[in-house]
C-alpha cells in the first residue's frame, strides 16, 4: 500500500517556492541604481550592507537579504542611508512587493497536486506577510494555501518555530506528519525545533552539505518533493 510520509507541507518562500538568484539579483540591482540616485560610491556602500557583490551580481553567504526579516535588513541598511531603521521597514517591503518573482518549479499544478493528495499547504517566510501574499497572489497561488505568514504575523521570525507551530494549529495536524521544506539553516532549524521532518531545496544560496546535516533528505528542488512524499507502508 502506499501512502505519505506527512499530512500537511509547509514551505519557506524565497529560495524554495521562488528561485532566489533569478529573483533577488535583478530586484537589488535595480533598486540599488534608484535608492543611490546613480551615486555610484553609496550604491556600493549600499550593496555591501545587504551583502551583495555588484561585480559578482551575487549575494554573498552571509548576506542578511537571504534568511532575515525586514527589520534586520533595515537595521543594517538604514545607517548607510542616514536614517532610522523603523523608518526603513515599510520602503523595504513596498520594494519587495514589487518584485519580479521567478518560480522554482511551475507552481500552480505543483501545488495543486500537492492539494488533491490531500495535503495540508502553508508558507512561512521571514518576509513581511503583506509583500508574501503579494508575490502568491502574483502567480495565482496565494488561494491553495491554508495558512501564510510572515515574521510580521505575531509569531515571530526563524530559526524560531512559532510560525510552523502556528500553522500546526491551524491545520489541526502534529507537528510530527508535517514537513518543512526551506533552502536555509534557518527554514530547516525552525522545522527541527518545531518537531517537523524537514526537506532541504538548492534553489537557494546553500549547498547540499551545508543543509544536509538538518534535513531528512537534501533535493534538486521542490518539484521532487512528491516522490520523496510517497511511502510504501
Amino acid at each position: 500500500m502506499t501512502v505519505l510520509r506527512a499530512e500537511a507541507v509547509l514551505f519557506d518562500k524565497d529560495g524554495t517556492l521562488f528561485d532566489f538568484n533569478a529573483t533577488w539579483v535583478s530586484w537589488v540591482e535595480v533598486m540599488l541604481v534608484r535608492w543611490s540616485g546613480g551615486d555610484t560610491a553609496l550604491a556600493e556602500r549600499l550593496a555591501g550592507a545587504m551583502g551583495f557583490d555588484r561585480t559578482a551580481r551575487a549575494f554573498t553567504a552571509g548576506s542578511v537579504v537571504i534568511a532575515g526579516t525586514p527589520e534586520e535588513v533595515a537595521r543594517e541598511v538604514a545607517p548607510v542611508l542616514g536614517i532610522a531603521a523603523v523608518d526603513l521597514v515599510d520602503r523595504l517591503n513596498a520594494e519587495a512587493a514589487a518584485a519580479p518573482m521567478a518560480e522554482a518549479v511551475p507552481l500552480r499544478p505543483f501545488l495543486a497536486g500537492l492539494a488533491a493528495a490531500g495535503l495540508r499547504l502553508g508558507v512561512a517566510t521571514n518576509d513581511a506577510e503583506a509583500p508574501a501574499r503579494a508575490h502568491l497572489a502574483g502567480v495565482g497561488v496565494e488561494a491553495l494555501f491554508d495558512f501564510i505568514a510572515g515574521s510580521d504575523s505575531g509569531y515571530g521570525g526563524k530559526p524560531e518555530p512559532g510560525m510552523l507551530l502556528a500553522f500546526a494549529q491551524a491545520v489541526g495536524i502534529t507537528p510530527g506528519r508535517i514537513v518543512m521544506v526551506g533552502d536555509s539553516t534557518h527554514d530547516l532549524d525552525a522545522g527541527r525545533a518545531a518537531g517537523m521532518q524537514t526537506v532541504g531545496v538548492l534553489t537557494g544560496l546553500a549547498g547540499a552539505g551545508v543543509l544536509a546535516p538538518l534535513a531528512d533528505t537534501v533535493l534538486p528542488d521542490i518539484g521532487h518533493l512528491p516522490d520523496w512524499l510517497l511511502a510504501v507502508g
